[in-house]
């Protein structure tokens, strides 16, 4: 066991025997797991104003699901089924558990309790996470939990008329979008290749130029979708893309944040700022370089991060418009040509 390992793992002793027997700990939610969790309460704190206006608003109830037990935290009406566990002195928080309902897999946010929004999370291991990259993503999961507790987002949503019927939600990851038509991965090509060179143009003299292009791609690739297609596709920038970009921008914040000791300990723990430079190129490698044939809804990820990107050199105070000029990201700068847009938007 390497020096790290054994440092967290006496720490983590020492904690849990303060806080009872031994014997009781082990039955209970892992320490590693609550310090993870309230670091990504911490950076919400910490970060999320400054990225978005009104998500310090947002429930962060969360549901960690283990191979045998879920623990249910920050809920103020957890359902019939939980069984109260403890005020948690590291979480702060009341915390519920119950016998494992969701997949152990689950990276998710929806009214998994009642009717609130809850992130619903299987462990490090079960979502093939290590620490850095599962706590960044409980804020990719918080930002959800902030975009659907707006005003009229459920309705909005609606009126894009993509569900085909049905009730469940499932039609966002389902919908039947043109993945595999030729002519739509040639353009997607040419599109996000586009979208490369202008986010690569960042600072130079080229990069107006290359907005130019980009712009004009999107908008061929726009031209080419029929109608229900793009409103999908701007829905999927619009909430996963954005949600994306938004984990980058968190890193962001944190280059003058100090992570707690405890998860500094953690044995597969990544300083932030480190995982920050990972983390950007390997979205930019997706790109351009994933093929929409090959990775369909995944793409949609890195490319609205991308475009997101590019929205903060053309308009700095775009994410102001997000929650009220919902959908369609080439509304919030005038170089991507809004005005071109066809009626039926």
């Amino acid at each position: 066991m390497n020096n790290r390992l054994t440092r967290f793992a006496v720490f983590a002793m020492i904690v849990c025997l303060l806080e009872q027997s031994y014997s009781q700990c082990l039955s209970l939610m892992r320490f590693q797991d609550r310090v993870r969790i309230r670091e990504a309460m911490k950076i919400a704190q910490f970060s999320g104003e400054k990225i978005w206006g009104g998500i310090e608003k947002a429930p962060f109830a969360l549901l960690l699901v283990t191979d045998s037990v879920e623990f249910l935290i920050n809920h103020p009406a957890p359902s019939s089924d939980f069984s109260f566990l403890g005020n948690d002195s590291i979480l702060a928080s009341k915390v519920y558990y119950r016998k494992t309902v969701f997949n152990k897999h689950f990276l998710a946010t929806f009214p998994a309790v009642g009717e609130l929004n809850t992130i619903v999370v299987g462990t490090p291991e079960n979502t093939g996470k290590h620490s850095t990259d599962w706590i960044i993503t409980l804020l990719h999961e918080h930002f959800h939990q902030y975009t659907y507790s707006s005003p009229n987002y459920y309705a909005d949503v609606a009126k894009l008329e993509l569900s085909g019927g049905d009730q469940s939600g499932m039609w966002m990851l389902n919908y039947p979008f043109p993945y595999k038509d030729s002519i739509v991965n040639a353009q997607y090509s040419r599109y996000t290749g586009a979208l490369a060179d202008a986010l690569s143009a960042i600072g130079t003299d080229s990069f107006a130029s290359s907005v130019q292009t980009y712009a004009a791609e999107r908008n061929r690739f726009r031209e080419i979708l029929k109608p229900p297609d793009y409103r999908y596709f701007s829905f999927q920038i619009w909430q996963e893309g954005i949600a994306r970009y938004t984990e980058f921008k968190v890193l962001e914040a944190l280059e003058t944040y100090t992570p707690s000791p405890e998860v500094s300990l953690l044995p597969d723990f990544i300083p932030f700022r480190n995982y920050r430079e990972q983390f950007l190129r390997k979205q930019k490698d997706r790109t351009a370089g994933w093929s929409l044939r090959n990775h369909q809804r995944e793409c949609f990820y890195a490319l609205g991060l991308g475009e997101g990107l590019i929205l903060d050199k053309l308009n700095p105070a775009w994410r102001e418009k997000y929650q009220t000029e919902r959908f369609y990201i080439e509304r919030y700068a005038d170089e991507l040509n809004p005005s071109r847009m066809s009626p039926w938007r």
